[in-house]
């Protein structure tokens, strides 16, 4: 374990190298304007990352279409009025010398009419009163990827990332439970696994060369089935569809509980899937220097920093100052994260996390 590997460069299969092996994690914040265009928080905030020595960054959850918004001031990329501010955020990341990705996002059945959003679920068995979308509305979210992916292209962006967990709809579709669909996109493992691969593949024939695509990938909740799941990401790594596969596990050292891989690292049961160009990381309570370094040893090409980093936006550079660096413990002040740069929309959306904020810390 040497934390200066850490700063080796990492090609990828389109586009420029990352110039470390840092990304920053896609970090939901509810600072974006009503409407999703980006806010002077945002663009502060990303400015600040920008600086801080990553190697990648990723925005956080983008709406592909204004239906499939799952929470309050949700930034968005699913109208073209959007790239004004998406430009500039594309912009202040070239400028901090790092790769940029907008993560692309639908809230399938989880989408929030309170907030505008429009269930959109696999199955009508999911939602009371809700019935499956059609084949045909399926194609058409599947089309607004695209169109979301091609717009971030457009705003000066290297790539985008395509949030494949939590239940949100591209996870959902992957999950036996939440899909029971007959047509082309429920049933057998592969028909669940269309859209995803229909929305990469779409991607990348409508786009550049040397763009970049990712998938967020978690294993928990949702009636997934992680024999499956390694099943549909080694045909994704396999065909090389994908630049990077970001794994989000709540705890990088997290031990299988049952099933086929039980006593293995849930970590291990995806680095051991032969990988060919495909660059693989985790994210999952990343907090220090060395943490981070071990995940290189366990079979990570990089690491997702996402606490750490909303506790420290330069956490590369702190740990290119100090092999030893650690995060603050947890949870911390209001004051303590508003003198690291997060804007009081920031602050309140933290405050809903367990023990990160000190309760009635004003």
């Amino acid at each position: 374990m040497n934390v200066s590997d850490l700063f080796k460069p990492l090609t990828l299969m389109h586009g420029p190298a990352m110039r470390n092996r840092f990304m920053l994690a896609p970090l939901t914040n509810q600072q974006s304007e009503l409407d999703g265009a980006p806010s002077i928080y945002d663009q502060n905030w990303i400015r600040q990352v920008a600086n801080g020595g990553y190697g990648l960054i990723q925005t956080g959850a983008a709406t592909v279409e204004a239906g499939g918004i799952a929470y309050a001031r949700q930034l968005g990329v699913h109208n073209d009025y959007l790239m004004v501010g998406l430009r500039e955020m594309a912009s202040s990341i070239r400028d901090g010398g790092g790769l940029s990705a907008v993560q692309l996002h639908h809230g399938g059945h989880r989408a929030r009419p309170e907030v505008g959003g429009v269930p959109a679920p696999a199955s009508s068995r999911t939602l009371n009163n809700t019935r499956a979308l059609t084949t045909e509305q399926v194609e058409r979210i599947r089309d607004n990827f695209i169109a979301a992916a091609r717009r971030a292209e457009l705003a000066g962006f290297d790539g985008v990332a395509l949030h494949g967990a939590f239940g949100w709809i591209l996870s959902e579709f992957m999950s036996p439970l939440l899909n029971d669909r007959d047509d082309r996109y429920g049933g057998s493992v592969e028909n669940r696994a269309r859209l995803t691969i229909e929305v990469i593949e779409g991607i990348r024939k409508a786009t550049g060369p040397d763009f970049q695509i990712g998938w967020r990938l978690s294993v928990e909740r949702y009636g997934h089935q992680l024999e499956q799941l390694r099943e549909i990401t080694a045909c994704i790594l396999d065909r090389e569809l994908i630049d990077y596969l970001d794994l989000a596990l709540w705890d990088s050292a997290q031990v299988v509980r049952e099933g086929a891989y039980r006593g293995q690292s849930m970590l291990s049961v995806f680095t051991s899937i032969p990988r060919k160009r495909v660059r693989v990381g985790t994210a999952g309570k990343i907090m220090g220097a060395q943490r981070a370094a071990q995940l290189l040893d366990e079979g990570c090409d990089f690491v997702l920093i996402g606490r750490a980093g909303i506790l420290q936006s330069d956490f590369p550079l702190q740990v290119m100052d100090n092999p030893l660096y650690d995060s603050p413990a947890l949870p911390v002040t209001a004051d303590y994260l508003r003198r690291g740069g997060l804007s009081e929309r920031f602050i309140n959306h933290m405050r809903g996390w367990p023990q990160f904020v000190v309760p009635g810390s004003p």
